[in-house]
């Protein structure tokens, strides 16, 4: 195990009628103008926008909002957000939706304290300063209402990268199960992909020893597995819906990614689907992974042979560890057909004939090397060979 730190002070409220705490939640944390910061649709006409102005009127906090945020969130609408809380003077920002709501909160946060362009951070520059954010979670997909990360699409290039910071870490989330119980089974099938692609990119390590956050990792991952199509089969599991909200955070607030290296080449591999197609983030995920985990199978046979046993029950075969792996990955795969995720290129809608400038985009985009590293090092001809698996 390596040498690690690991600060996570978000105060999570779980449970039913939570988001009307909001308030109490904003004032405890030191709000006195809030920005509110949503997508549309489903907020307003569900009453929850209502109910959460209606929690900050209760606490005389005074706010403004800005909606509209897309899934796969675009830098536009952070610009617009920047300009706002500067001239309006807000200290917090509440973010009310899933994770392209909470990534867009954060980088309007950053970038309202940073006197240059909030993409720099999105370039490697690591944030040091933030508007305080808190969260209500509508989604349990990205895992951002705990995470220090957020991702964003440049709409100059379409350069989908990620941002990093303790000072983006939510001050509050807040977690209410029965709001993600109208979604649409598709999003829900995007949101446990996605949780799970959080989980593999962890376990996919070069570390040794790291025994603890494999077993935790595994348990998150058979979870998963487990609540996954209870859901698919009825929406309205709560149960169900509680603990996959709870595993997506705890996926990736990185408490089990400490103290070794991670991978989350295949993160940068279907940044280029969606910031092109527009296609869900897990969605993608789901015809990402099993091609990656396919092509780099060899670097470490057994640690994939190792999640193929103690994750999908495979039989462990002595002789030949590499048909293990190669049978844990198709269970995966096998998972995701089986909660609605497409397979392949066709069905996500992208196309063959683009690889060539989803490659350069994704190695020498945005003053990327000419490479991918991580687990593996990925070179343009990795890169090639990966998407053309997929298609």
């Amino acid at each position: 195990m390596e040498n690690f730190t690991f600060y996570s002070p978000t105060f999570f409220s779980f449970g039913k009628g939570m988001e009307n705490e909001a308030g109490k939640l904003a004032k405890r944390f030191g709000a006195t103008k809030i920005l509110i910061h949503y997508g549309g649709g489903s907020v307003v006409r569900s009453g929850l926008l209502d109910r959460v102005k209606k929690s900050l009127d209760e606490e005389n906090l005074p706010f403004v909002e800005l909606g509209g945020v897309q899934p796969n969130p675009r830098s536009g609408l952070v610009y617009k957000g920047i300009d706002l809380c500067k001239k309006e003077n807000i200290d917090f920002v509440l973010a009310v939706g899933g994770g392209s709501v909470i990534d867009s909160a954060k980088a309007i946060a950053a970038g309202s304290c940073y006197d240059g362009d909030f993409w720099d951070f999105y370039s490697g520059k690591y944030i040091e300063e933030a508007i305080p954010i808190g969260t209500i979670l509508t989604i349990a997909a990205a895992g951002s209402e705990g995470s220090p990360d957020s991702v964003i699409t440049n709409e100059d290039g379409m350069y989908k990268r990620g941002a990093s910071g303790d000072a983006i870490r939510p001050k509050f989330s807040i977690l209410n199960p029965e709001l993600t119980q109208t979604l649409p089974p598709y999003q829900t099938a995007c949101g446990i992909t996605d949780i799970m692609a959080h989980l593999y990119e962890r376990y996919l390590t070069n570390t040794k020893e790291v025994e603890v956050t494999d077993r935790l990792i595994e348990a998150l991952l058979l979870t998963m597995i487990h609540e996954g199509p209870r859901v698919i089969e009825d929406p309205n599991n709560y149960e169900a819906r509680a603990n996959i909200m709870w595993a997506g955070m705890m996926a990736h607030n990185n408490s089990v990614g400490v103290g070794r290296s991670q991978d989350w080449n295949s993160h940068d591999i279907e940044h280029e689907l969606s910031a092109k197609y527009d296609c869900a983030h897990g969605a993608g995920l789901a015809v990402t992974l099993p091609a990656v985990f396919t092509y780099v199978m060899k670097h470490d046979v057994m640690r994939f042979a190792k999640v193929a046993t103690r994750v999908w029950g495979c039989q462990m075969d002595f002789d030949n560890p590499e048909a293990t792996a190669k049978a844990g990955i198709e269970a995966l795969r096998n998972f995701y057909i089986s909660i609605g995720m497409p397979k392949n290129f066709d069905e996500l809608g992208a196309k063959k004939e683009d690889i060539p400038q989803l490659v350069d985009t994704l190695c020498d985009g945005n003053g990327r090397p000419g490479y991918i590293n991580g687990f593996v090092k990925l070179d343009k001809n990795d890169c090639t060979k990966i998407y053309e698996l997929m298609v």
